[in-house]
């Protein structure tokens, strides 16, 4: 019935689109979980199973934070089991949630600590949403989510659980990659196209430079890559990351001024089509590049 508290104009795009076009028409009936976004997505479907349908709300190649929901959409986070998100990274979704899937809904950020947003953007206490970087932390959402969908379906409890804690092996892991892989490194500062890095440098000792803060379309300054190209140069850093859905251009372009290289770094925020990537081969990569251009032993 919660399609009576939606606005005329999304109701009627329910009426003419019939029973034929949402997500659990999609799922073949099957209960919904709407993420967010890729790294929601790959998480609900891990701990989840074959008993839900993910709709994961940010198509592949997409940029999450460029996100508009169509009126469909709002539909289907109003009618899902649950809408899995992180508040703050898209808000459109924080918008659909907040007026229609209140009660039926997970803010990974509410389960872990958060860190404050780079400083010139933590305004009204803003956090950095790039939780997931941090396998320890994802893996307490992996928990969560195990938990909150034991409540939503009683009877297959323990598989839920089963499965979330079968992902915690799996992050836990990854963590010990993580810190045995940055334990002995030469430098120290990551400098990245956007401030997406934060967990993962908190994590592994490390500091990271952001060009832009936390919105990857922010155009820095003159000034800003002028005090980059000083730091770069003073911190002898090597690389200058870039990312897989923004445009390389300002992150190039102060790797040009300052004389080093440009290597991708992938926040984990989205698959391109057709990929085969998963989380966990994003984030081997992520740490396969960065023991190099920090010197790592």
């Amino acid at each position: 019935m919660r399609t009576r508290l939606l606005p005329l104009a999304m109701a009627a795009a329910l009426v003419a689109c019939g029973c034929g076009c949402g997500a659990r028409a999609n799922g073949g009936g099957k209960p919904v979980i709407a993420a967010a976004f890729y790294p929601l997505a790959w998480l609900a479907e891990q701990v989840a199973g074959p008993g839900f349908y993910v709709q994961n709300l940010t198509k592949p190649g997409a940029e999450p934070h460029d996100l508009e929901l169509t009126p469909r959409q709002v539909i289907d986070v109003g009618e899902s089991k649950l809408a899995f998100y992180v508040k703050g990274v898209q808000p459109a979704v924080d918008k659909a949630v907040r007026q229609h899937a209140k009660g039926h809904s997970l803010d990974a950020e509410s389960v872990v600590r958060t860190l404050p947003a780079p400083q010139d953007e933590a305004g009204d206490g803003a956090a950095d949403p790039h939780l997931w970087l941090d396998p320890t932390r994802f893996a307490t959402v992996a928990t969560a989510l195990g938990e909150r969908l034991a409540r939503v379906d009683a009877p297959n409890a323990a598989v839920y659980r089963s499965r979330a804690a079968q992902v915690v092996t799996r992050l836990n892991a990854l963590d010990a990659e993580f810190r045995t892989g940055l334990r002995d490194c030469a430098r120290k500062e990551i400098v990245t196209g956007h401030s997406a890095f934060g967990y993962l440098a908190e994590r592994y000792g490390l500091t990271q430079v952001g060009v832009a803060g936390l919105d990857p379309d922010a155009e820095p300054s003159p000034r800003r890559i002028a005090d980059l190209t000083g730091l770069v140069r003073r911190t002898g850093a090597t690389t200058v990351f870039t990312e897989t859905l923004t445009s390389p251009k300002t992150a190039a372009t102060l790797a040009q001024e300052a004389g080093v290289r440009t290597e991708v770094l992938d926040p984990a925020e989205g698959v391109r089509p057709h990929s085969h990537d998963d989380y966990f081969s994003i984030m081997r990569r992520d740490l396969a590049t960065l023991r190099p251009a920090l010197g790592c032993s």
